[in-house]
């Protein structure tokens, strides 16, 4: 099964204490979820762009894109 990884996105000085937020509110989404997920984090890319991210089926992207409106996605190997 193909995985996808839903990204969002944060720019600015306050990017990473944003996406540090934003990962804690996707941590508590899941909670209350039945679909399998398999990793939730952030990433720095560099001193003003900073992401966060979910990886997920491919059979849940619409549940979870309708949902939370990431900003984009990414297929992984």
């Amino acid at each position: 099964m193909r995985k996808l990884k839903l990204i969002w996105d944060f720019r600015g000085p306050a990017a990473e204490k944003t996406a540090q937020h934003h990962e804690i509110h996707l941590k508590e989404y899941i909670q209350n979820q039945t679909t399998n997920v398999d990793l939730v984090g952030h990433e720095i890319i560099h001193e003003l762009h900073t992401i966060a991210f979910m990886v997920i089926n491919e059979e849940d992207k619409k549940i979870f894109r309708d949902t939370l409106k990431p900003h984009r996605g990414e297929w992984m190997d």
